[in-house]
């Protein structure tokens, strides 16, 4: 039986990340929790998470610089991120791709999206060289 896959949930609200992480380990995922940018860093380099959701609008080092840092590390960067927001607007999709994101989820979270968008970038992970 194989390992599940580990998910990294990244939000500065503490009611935000417990439901999606509690929603997320009943669906069999592994999952670790941050509450800010630093943090998320330093779990993806110690525990390497196949997918890190990731909170736009965080304080001090938001989601944006946390995924321009990450996809800007020569061992780290291939690491699959999706931006978790409240934002909807264009533009802010746009800054996403600008900062490498590898997909985009708006809140309120719908779980079965939540849930298609792991498994298309897990299977998009496993094509990758």
């Amino acid at each position: 039986m194989s390992e599940p896959a580990t998910i990294l949930v990244v939000d500065d609200n503490d009611d935000n990340r417990g439901i999606l992480s509690a929603l997320l380990q009943a669906r069999g995922y592994r999952v670790l929790e941050a509450r800010d940018g630093p943090t998320a860093l330093v779990l993806v380099e110690r525990e390497r998470p196949d997918v890190v959701l990731l909170d736009v609008m965080m304080p001090g080092m938001d989601g944006w610089e946390v995924c321009r840092t990450l996809k800007g590390h020569p061992t780290l960067g291939r690491t699959r991120v999706v931006m978790v927001t409240a934002k909807t607007a264009y533009e802010d999709k746009v800054e996403a791709l600008r900062c490498g994101a590898d997909d985009y989820l708006e809140k309120p979270l719908d779980l079965a999206e939540v849930e298609r968008t792991i498994q298309r970038n897990l299977d998009r992970a496993r094509r990758e060289p």
